[in-house]
């Protein structure tokens, strides 16, 4: 049966980077030219992420390096939507910063506090992405923080992420046990959020009916931009496994080998809408 979705005007593209673009930020075979077949159709492009352990300029760096046609300004990560929330909904908030990486640039106004600093009173813990930082210690003065009263937010909540050497843990898993030991929720900012792509829908400049977003997980790239009105594209590259797509919340409204077949489908749904 054909989508509603499929009878509608493309204008832009959000895009996933790892596991969709690159991998270990090596480029996936023809993923460089069909990015730049989709610039040359003149579409909107984002480049939307959870990653953390970069800021956007980096990425955009590491991005043109491997070929791909792209800036910074085409970036939208976790922690600078992070940010935006935090100015919003915690203005003034000391908070205690758990991530693996320096994304400082990305992080703008946020008060963020560290070593005797964090002895003192933490309004809110914030949870980026997992690596070798994420150790008892840390883990435990979280623990502790939320003890005592301060909000959780983290920029999401992914349990693990494809590299060169295979699936690595992700935040998700550590995440989990700090709600449940300290009998909070986390206030989640990145994907599957539907701020996060509230805010790149505002970043290119189109309603939800215009954009197509294309990851390589099923429920926080594809089933959540469809939950926010997005045609959603599911890739079979990156951390995608058989039995989470079987085992998934719902169905994408498409499926690609790999992100090099983008070009052709969004000419078959441009297609689609004119008839």
């Amino acid at each position: 049966m054909e989508s509603v979705r499929d009878r509608r005007s493309v204008r832009a593209v959000l895009i996933d980077i790892d596991g969709v673009l690159t991998v270990s930020w090596q480029p996936l075979p023809g993923a460089v030219e069909a990015l730049r077949e989709i610039r040359s159709a003149g579409l909107g492009v984002a480049l939307v992420t959870n990653t953390t352990s970069r800021t956007r300029a980096s990425i955009a760096e590491a991005l043109a390096d491997a070929g791909f046609p792209v800036s910074a300004r085409d970036v939208l990560t976790a922690p600078a939507v992070t940010a935006a929330y935090l100015a919003e909904h915690c203005p003034g908030a000391r908070c205690a910063l758990l991530n693996s990486g320096d994304i400082a640039e990305d992080l703008g106004e946020v008060t963020v506090v560290s070593g005797e600093e964090e002895d003192a009173a933490v309004d809110v813990v914030v949870v980026g992405g997992a690596g070798p930082e994420f150790g008892y210690a840390a883990l435990n003065r979280a623990f502790g923080h939320l003890l005592r009263g301060a909000r959780l937010v983290a920029m999401h909540r992914n349990l693990y992420w494809r590299t060169d050497e295979g699936l690595q843990l992700d935040t998700g898993a550590f995440l989990a046990g700090l709600e449940k030991a300290a009998r909070v929720e986390a206030e989640i900012t990145g994907k599957p959020s539907a701020a996060f792509f509230e805010a790149a829908l505002a970043h290119v400049g189109v309603g939800a009916r215009e954009a197509v977003m294309i990851g390589d997980d099923i429920e926080s790239d594809v089933l959540a931009a469809q939950r926010a009105g997005v045609t959603g594209v599911l890739v079979k590259t990156g951390k995608y496994l058989p039995e989470t797509h079987r085992a998934a919340s719902g169905t994408p409204d498409h499926v690609l080998d790999s992100f090099a077949g983008l070009p052709a489908l969004l000419a078959e749904l441009q297609e689609s809408a004119q008839q």
